[in-house]
C-alpha cells in the first residue's frame, strides 16, 4: 500500500453536499410554493416557478409514455458510476477534472432520487427576460451544468496543453 497515490474519491463529498443541498430545496418547494404559480424574487428576470418534467432536458421525452423514467435513471447510474470511477483513478490534487466530476454525479443522482421518489423530477427555479423564459430546473441541473462546463474547460486545457509539448 506504500506506493498507492491518493485518489480523487474524496470528491465524492461534493457529490454528497450538491445531493442533500438538492433534495432539501425540492423539500422546501413542495412544502411551501404552489404548483405552476410564478413567485416573482427579481421581477422580470426570476421566478420560483414549482413544475415537474418527466423527461429530461427541456423536457426531452417528456410525453414518451413512462419508459423514459427507467432509461434515465439507468444512463444517470451509469454515468455516474463511470465518473466515480475517473474519479478513482484521478490524483486527489486535480481538483479541475475532480469538481466537475464530483458536481455532475452529485447533480445526477439528485434527479434519480426524484424520478424514483415522484416519478419525476421537481424544477423551481424559473429565469426569463420580459415574456422570453427559460425552462425551470433545479439544484441538481445546476450541478450538472457546471460540472459539464468544468469539463469541458478541463479537456480544452489539457488539449491545448498537450499540443504544446
Amino acid at each position: 500500500m506504500a506506493g498507492m497515490k491518493p485518489t480523487a474519491l474524496p470528491w465524492l463529498g461534493v457529490s454528497a453536499l450538491v445531493l442533500v443541498l438538492d433534495q432539501w430545496s425540492k423539500a422546501w418547494v413542495l412544502k411551501t410554493l404552489p404548483e405552476y404559480t410564478a413567485v416573482p424574487v427579481i421581477d422580470g428576470f426570476w421566478n420560483w416557478y414549482r413544475t415537474y418534467n418527466t423527461g429530461a432536458a427541456f423536457s426531452f421525452l417528456a410525453d414518451a409514455g413512462g419508459w423514459q423514467k427507467y432509461f434515465f435513471v439507468g444512463l444517470a447510474l451509469a454515468i455516474s458510476a463511470l465518473m466515480a470511477w475517473m474519479l478513482a483513478r484521478l490524483p486527489r490534487a486535480d481538483w479541475k477534472q475532480a469538481l466537475p466530476l464530483a458536481l455532475v454525479i452529485g447533480g445526477a443522482l439528485g434527479n434519480v432520487i426524484d424520478r424514483f421518489v415522484h416519478g419525476h423530477v421537481v424544477d423551481f427555479i424559473q429565469w426569463h427576460v420580459g415574456q422570453h423564459y427559460w425552462p425551470a430546473f433545479n439544484v441538481a441541473d445546476s450541478a450538472v451544468v457546471c460540472g459539464a462546463i468544468g469539463l469541458a474547460l478541463a479537456g480544452l486545457r489539457g488539449g491545448r496543453a498537450q499540443a504544446k509539448e
